[in-house]
């Protein structure tokens, strides 16, 4: 398996996520939704085209490696997340709590990852 390009497409996610953040904190303190077709649709068919692309080379990658405290499951639940907030960004209504959360834990995963992969 070819680790450069799952670094590029692990940090092509982190990057994703970073602007998924920085657009919530943007509608949020507008108030205004983020428009369907002009900026949700494509955004989120961007992370997911990614994500569909990224999670089974992750997944193959940490059954191989076996890295420490990073597992399969962890992988699948990162790429549903990011999936998630990039939809949920353009709505200031969703919980800032619970985003802010969500957006932790993908940084957290993503950056592991490129920690073990830097490693090898």
């Amino acid at each position: 398996m070819d680790n450069n390009t799952l670094i590029d497409l692990t940090r092509k996610l982190y990057t994703y996520n970073k602007e998924a953040h920085e657009t919530y904190l943007r509608c949020r303190e507008s108030g205004q939704k983020g428009d369907f077709f002009q900026e949700v649709k494509p955004f989120a068919d961007q992370v997911k085209i990614c994500c569909d692309e990224w999670e089974p080379l992750a997944v193959d990658w940490s059954l191989k490696v076996k890295p420490k405290n990073l597992h399969p499951m962890q992988i699948r639940n990162t790429a549903e997340n990011i999936q998630m907030v990039s939809i949920r960004a353009f709505f200031p209504e969703s919980s800032l709590k619970r985003f802010i959360s969500h957006i932790q834990s993908i940084d957290f995963i993503l950056q592991r990852m490129l920690e073990e992969l830097d490693e090898e």
